[in-house]
């Protein structure tokens, strides 16, 4: 079992690795200074462009001043995703809301909590394996670029998932895109689909405000003063995925 958590960590950090050059076409670095400048006065009009850190002018890992801003949006787009899925599924877990059917084949029904995280933290072993297995090879596959797109450092654009087609056409498994996989999009015109991505890009800011929220007033009630009385206490610790059940130090 620890054999396999540290294989499946090995994987996971490649998202923090300088990628390796994808077998692709050249593909020219669009993301600089400059259109972070104008994307920032489509999100928010009266903060505008704001980077006190100066991160837009770092150069990480080598990858010059176009990549690392490459990674710096891909990373807030990824986050902002992740943030969406978490604050609707805090809410949907919160309110005992679940699948008709046992959750398991043997009978085992959904487990049950105060909160979201206790609800996780009911969960076996196995089930949660399963979520963190196929998120590592979301992944990879992710950073691989699909075999077919360059990494977002080296001119994909940020947000940008690969498609399934190389695996659709090698194993004639009928995998759905995670965008748009009944191509409802094709007909949309360029100016929407930039406002969409804009839209996209505040609501992960929210949803990332939203969830620390949730989890703030879980851990330190009082500390989100309008979610007072309405998060339960959570004694556990929401870093701990695996708290109590396995550790790979122990």
């Amino acid at each position: 079992m620890k054999f396999a958590l540290f294989s499946m960590l090995l994987a996971s950090a490649a998202a923090f690795q300088a990628p390796m050059s994808p077998k692709v076409s050249s593909t020219q670095v669009s993301e600089t200074v400059a259109d972070l400048e104008a994307l920032a006065e489509k999100a928010n009009p009266i903060v505008k462009f704001y980077d006190p850190m100066n991160l837009s002018e770092s150069d990480f890992y080598g990858w010059g001043s176009e990549g690392t801003i490459g990674w710096l949006r891909q990373s807030e787009i990824k986050h902002g995703r992740i943030a969406m899925f978490a604050f609707v599924g805090y809410i949907v877990h919160a309110n005992g809301i679940h699948w008709p059917w046992p959750m398991q084949t043997d009978g085992t029904g959904w487990p049950t909590g105060n909160s979201a995280p206790e609800i996780w933290d009911n969960m076996s072993t196995a089930a949660k394996w399963q979520i963190f297995v196929v998120i590592s090879m979301l992944e990879v596959w992710d950073e691989c670029g699909g075999g077919v797109v360059p990494h977002y450092t080296k001119g994909r654009k940020p947000g940008q998932y690969p498609s399934f087609e190389v695996l659709r056409a090698n194993i004639g498994h009928p995998l759905f895109d995670l965008y748009d996989p009944f191509n409802l999009s094709k007909n949309m015109s360029q100016e929407k689909k930039d406002k969409r991505l804009v839209a996209e890009i505040n609501n992960g800011r929210l949803a990332m405000l939203g969830i620390f929220g949730f989890l703030s007033e879980g851990k330190i009630e009082g500390s989100v003063p309008v979610l007072k009385g309405i998060i339960p206490h959570y004694g556990g610790e929401v870093m701990q995925p695996f708290e109590g059940q396995f550790s790979y130090f122990s």
